[in-house]
């Protein structure tokens, strides 16, 4: 599940903060999975991430705006205070709005920044928001453990481009050293398996999410997973993909104008 945050302006409020963490991270346990929490302006909204996650025994993984490296370390040790497999970085987030709007600082990182992050901790270090090749070798020398191929669902940057327009150049060049996963526009398990066939390890859903949770909550989570896994299996089927392990290979109905 991808992180996302701030219920009550990004969700309309049918749901608290603390209702949707639960949601996603009990919700995606269920479902045989692991669910990213996020962060906002609003700083409670990361702390109910991480008391969800508590909750959950460390299964669940936080992901952090790109504040200054002394607030993203803090934010970290809360991460492994609760336990929690891996952080990250949603590095695109540097120019939000929301950020702004609550007086919280954010910017660009440099190779030097990650790396400070990246030395802070011993867990693993995920990078979300990479479009380009040379981004993706920048978290390669640094020393993350993955980055996510992402556009920040198109709400940061318009004219962007779409996650998998970039996805395969990424991946042939550096797949063989980083795990890179992918998300943005996934509404059906056949996005998914566009995803791993354009090169991702693994895909990220989320708005679809957060209709799960407001429709029924961890239940709801759960079953908007599980549908997702059933639509991928049967698209597997019907493509003649017999092992996600061989999707990258596999190129019969990908997303790109031309292969």
């Amino acid at each position: 599940i991808a992180p996302i945050t701030g219920t009550k302006f990004n969700m309309g409020g049918y749901v608290s903060d603390e209702e949707y963490s639960n949601d996603i991270v009990f919700g995606a346990i269920d479902a045989g999975t692991i669910a990213m929490i996020g962060d906002t302006g609003d700083p409670n909204c990361f702390q109910v991430g991480i008391d969800a996650i508590k909750k959950a025994n460390g299964k669940g993984i936080a992901i952090i705006k790109p504040r200054e490296n002394s607030e993203i370390i803090k934010r970290i040790k809360l991460a492994e205070e609760a336990g929690a497999i891996a952080v990250g970085i949603d590095v695109d987030g540097a120019g939000l709005v929301t950020m702004k709007l609550f007086n919280q600082p954010v910017g660009p990182k440099t190779l030097n920044d990650l790396k400070e992050i990246i030395s802070s901790t011993k867990l693993p270090v995920i990078i979300k928001g990479i479009l380009t090749v040379d981004e993706a070798k920048i978290c390669v020398n640094a020393g993350a453990s993955a980055i996510v191929v992402s556009n920040h669902g198109g709400r940061c940057l318009n004219e962007t481009f779409a996650p998998a327009e970039v996805l395969q150049e990424i991946s042939k060049a550096v797949g063989n050293d980083i795990t890179i996963l992918a998300d943005g526009a996934v509404r059906e398990g056949v996005d998914i398996l566009k995803y791993l066939a354009l090169g991702a390890d693994g895909v990220l859903i989320g708005r679809p999410i957060i209709w799960g949770s407001i429709g029924g909550r961890q239940e709801g989570v759960k079953i908007t997973l599980e549908t997702f896994k059933s639509q991928l299996y049967q698209s597997m089927i019907l493509s003649g993909a017999d092992d996600v392990k061989n999707f990258k290979s596999f190129s019969c109905i990908l997303y790109t104008k031309k292969v």
